[in-house]
């Protein structure tokens, strides 16, 4: 299993524009060979409410980067979602935890 986490930036003041185009979005991602689970949290601190953290658990590497994101349902991610973020996020992959408490 990845791990794929994304800080995700939205433009400030169009927060619940974005939660409700996350939630159309949301299937498109779900459906996907290799999908595990997903995550949106949103930052509570102070001066944060436009930061939202994403992590979603994927079988393998390739599940998100070349079965996703070579889709057609990634194209319509992309046009649900990426023009509320700035700047535009980093997206990074992690493997299985090296320490559990």
């Amino acid at each position: 299993m990845i791990l794929e986490s994304a800080l995700l930036d939205v433009l400030p003041g169009r927060e619940e524009e974005f939660l409700t185009a996350f939630a159309e979005a949301r299937p498109l991602i779900a459906g996907r060979p290799g999908f595990r689970s997903l995550e949106l949290r949103r930052c509570l601190d102070e001066g944060r409410g436009s930061r939202f953290l994403l992590q979603v658990e994927w079988e393998t590497l390739a599940d998100h980067t070349e079965g996703f994101r070579r889709s057609p349902e990634y194209r319509r991610w992309r046009e649900l979602l990426h023009h509320f973020y700035r700047p535009f996020p980093e997206v990074e992959h992690y493997g299985e935890p090296v320490l559990r408490a």
